[in-house]
């Protein structure tokens, strides 16, 4: 899997708190809720690009599937 990006994001207190208790309700991290919102407006924009890798899945990994790096 290719490597992934990070970066600081800065939010608002209360917009960070209504992410992280939606990222709740849908059994993901708010990490994982920012990607999924992310990826829901480029592809609504139609400016997903078309090597975008998916997100990871859900739960945990399998314990054969080899380590991210």
């Amino acid at each position: 899997m290719p490597e992934r990006k990070s970066f600081l994001l800065r939010l608002d207190p209360a917009v960070h708190d209504a992410l992280a208790r939606w990222a709740a309700d849908e059994l993901r991290s708010t990490n994982a809720q920012i990607d999924f919102l992310l990826r829901e407006a480029l592809r609504a924009a139609g400016r997903l690009p078309s090597g975008a890798k998916g997100p990871r899945p859900r739960g945990r990994p399998r314990l054969d599937d080899p380590p991210d790096p």
